[in-house]
């Protein structure tokens, strides 16, 4: 393992690699002014000095490099904690310890930044914080040989011979693995993906039937949305070594990804029939039952789970989900109720009960959660659940200020773990108008696969798609699905051929692929109807028998050129919400995953400038291709706007269509109480009680913030 990858130990600091400060899965921009240039290499030249004087044990000297960079990049991840280094070699814990924590503030999920903290309070002689710290540490980079070593120190001094004896076995683990390996855990920790997938891929060239250098080959491949390869590779693995238990629970949450329920649940199945008294095996069988459908099954399952972990605040959560997805509103604000009963800090259980869009805080359910976030060793996540709950509580109570508080507190928590990049994804959707011309789609004419069936429903999120997909799914010749995941894996796979990282067919035909979008232009008439075959075969699992079926994937409509060129007869409509409105909807909502773009005001005015942009193209190279549903329109007009979506579907008129309300199918998204309800005007004007607070997205969206 190169020096620039070795973790800090309890007296060595570590000298951290700088070149993917940024997501590595995100392109720079094109051109970078020379003034940008020149700030980056003179702090990046900087750094190498500070690093090169903590070598030298010269901590002094790297102190007065590292602090006037603190006050240029208060943020920056390596210039914090190189200081936190410096501090605490000086004997100055005080110092470092408030450095670590403007770090953790930067980034929450920080492993080393905990490892450094971890050390201050053992110098400390706080043999419980110290045992926190390095515990979350490990939690965070389980490559941190020191934070294992740390936590055993610890454990002798404080007398626990149970956990010594399980963080023993885990340090084992680690030194067993190959170097090489643990550098990867510890690249894939700091989210250098790339970095991490090159040094995997050589190493499984010296040794391909390693599972675990598989296996986290594979999670590469997940964190990268690369699902096809790591599924391969799970299978392998699971091949190799079918009593792998991490192999093929990874294997299972990977088939779940893919939306391959079926075979998910069968593994999940087998899993537990391996062991069947085994609390973990059957709460994996019990998730992959709900994603299944079978929501009974889950639930008798999940009441297993119970049976050997009583009051298990996450089940109780998970059984609330399945509860709620059902529609049994007082259910699931049961589970939810006996999950908090349990762990009065579990912040999803709160999240939850806020999520249902219609349930109101108590009075002392407000001072819980706000006694819960005042406490300084709140895990990450359950802050900011609490922060959005408390967001949506002052929201009911029209304490707009407070609201807006938490509501930005949350966000900015989401943040400091995302490396979005607003311009980037700016380039990324402005390359969609360089490639995709009317004389693109004339080249193409007579490809991709005929099938009329799918139905996109695509936009924004928080824009009313979930409405849209309700009203056509109570159709009788349409069958409502998911959020399909098919066209961006499919995207995926063609941006990583542009990249030299294709595997399979595609690239074993030739190895000169232009980045994608370029590369559409590059693609076949039989490859093009290959892919839209394979979309309507990988699909067919989510549907009931019906003619049609709705793919609800909001970013879609970032592959509309895709889309039209591999399935040229589906059916595109942009539910469309006005800016203001949308933008604050999306930026108070917490998503499960993804959407990053909704953490700041700023990004979500650009993203949603950005989507105009692009829609205005497609209408220009495609005419009629795309039908626009506005959500205003719909609420003032609910039959005359169902009547004109129907129509342009090619479907007759059927009144269940407007009385969607009364469809009892299961909806898994955050509107699935609101869509339950008849059409109301309650949620058109909400964002105004915010117009003090909304300036940011205002600027960000121009133009647009006056329509």
């Amino acid at each position: 393992m190169s020096v620039s990858h070795r973790a800090i130990e309890a007296e060595e600091p570590k000298i951290q690699d700088m070149s993917e400060i940024r997501n590595p899965t995100v392109s720079e921009p094109a051109a970078v002014s020379a003034a940008s240039d020149a700030i980056a290499a003179e702090l990046t030249a900087s750094i190498e000095r500070a690093t090169r004087a903590i070598s030298n044990k010269e901590f002094a000297t790297a102190l007065s490099l590292l602090l006037p960079l603190r006050s240029e990049h208060p943020c920056n991840e390596e210039v914090l904690y190189l200081i936190a280094v410096s501090q605490r070699y000086l004997g100055d814990t005080d110092s470092a310890l408030a450095t670590i924590a403007l770090l953790l503030e930067c980034a929450p999920t920080h492993g080393r930044a905990y490892q450094e903290e971890g050390h201050n309070h053992r110098a400390r002689g706080d043999a419980e914080s110290a045992l926190r710290a390095y515990s979350w540490a490990c939690h965070y980079n389980p490559a941190l040989e020191a934070s294992y070593k740390g936590q055993l120190q610890m454990l002798r001094q404080l007398d626990r011979p149970q956990l010594h004896e399980q963080v023993s076995a885990q340090l084992k683990q680690l030194l067993r693995q190959p170097k090489p390996l643990g550098a990867v855990v510890d690249l894939i920790s700091q989210g250098k993906l790339l970095k991490a997938e090159d040094l995997c891929r050589q190493y499984l060239l010296r040794d391909p039937a390693n599972v675990e250098g598989m296996r986290l080959l594979a999670d590469i491949g997940n964190r990268l949305g690369v699902l096809d390869d790591a599924e391969m590779l799970l299978a392998s693995a699971h091949d190799l070594a079918p009593k792998n238990i991490p192999v093929h629970i990874d294997y299972i949450q990977t088939l779940r990804k893919r939306q391959r329920f079926v075979e998910a649940r069968a593994q999940a199945q087998a899993l537990l029939a391996s062991n069947p008294n085994n609390p973990q095996f059957i709460s994996l069988a019990a998730v992959e039952a709900m994603q299944s459908g079978d929501f009974e099954e889950a639930l008798t399952l999940f009441a297993r789970v119970l049976d050997f972990l009583p009051n298990d605040s996450l089940t109780l959560t998970s059984i609330g989900h399945a509860q709620k997805t059902l529609g049994d509103y007082d259910a699931a604000v049961a589970s939810y109720h006996r999950a908090l009963a349990s762990n009065p800090s579990h912040g999803e259980a709160y999240y939850s009960l806020a999520n249902l869009k219609v349930y109101q805080f108590t009075d002392d359910e407000v001072s819980s959660m706000q006694e819960q976030v005042s406490h300084s060793r709140l895990a990450h996540n359950d802050r900011v659940y609490i922060n959005f709950a408390l967001g949506k509580a002052f929201e009911d109570r029209e304490s707009f200020a407070e609201s807006f508080h938490y509501y930005d507190q949350g966000n900015a928590l989401k943040k400091a773990q995302s490396r979005y990049s607003a311009s980037s994804m700016t380039e990324d959707i402005a390359a969609q108008k360089i490639v995709c011309t009317r004389e693109l789609f004339e080249s193409k004419r007579g490809a991709g696969c005929s099938a009329p069936d799918p139905l996109f429903v695509l936009g924004l999120p928080r824009a009313g798609s979930t409405l849209v997909e309700q009203i056509l799914a109570s159709h009788s010749l349409v069958d409502g699905t998911l959020e399909l995941p098919n066209i961006l894996a499919l995207s995926q796979r063609l941006r990583r051929l542009g990249q030299g990282r294709g595997a399979g067919k595609l690239a074993r035909e030739r190895d000169d692929y232009l980045a994608y979008p370029a590369n559409l232009a590059q693609l076949s008439h039989t490859q093009l109807t290959e892919f839209g075959e394979e979309f309507i075969e990988q699909t067919r699992i989510h549907r009931a028998g019906a003619p049609f079926f709705i793919d609800k994937m909001p970013n879609n409509f970032r592959h509309i050129g895709l889309i039209k060129l591999i399935l040229p007869n589906a059916k595109i409509i942009d539910a469309r919400r006005g800016p203001m409105a949308c933008c604050f909807s999306g930026f108070k909502q917490l998503f499960a995953e993804g959407q990053e773009f909704t953490y700041s005001l700023e990004d979500m005015g650009t993203y949603y400038r950005d989507y105009v942009d692009l829609m205005a193209h497609w209408d220009d190279v495609l005419p009629g291709y795309v039908h626009r549903i506005e959500n205003e329109k719909l609420i003032d007009d609910l039959e005359g706007e169902v009547r004109k979506l129907l129509d342009f579907c090619g479907l007759p008129f059927e009144q269940a269509c407007v009385e969607f309300y009364r469809n009892k199918r299961s909806v898994r998204t955050p509107s699935s109480e609101q869509v339950r309800q008849p059409i109301s005007k309650s949620g058109v004007d909400q964002w105004r009680s915010y117009n003090e607070f909304l300036a940011p997205l205002r600027e960000a969206l121009g133009c647009l913030s006056h329509e």
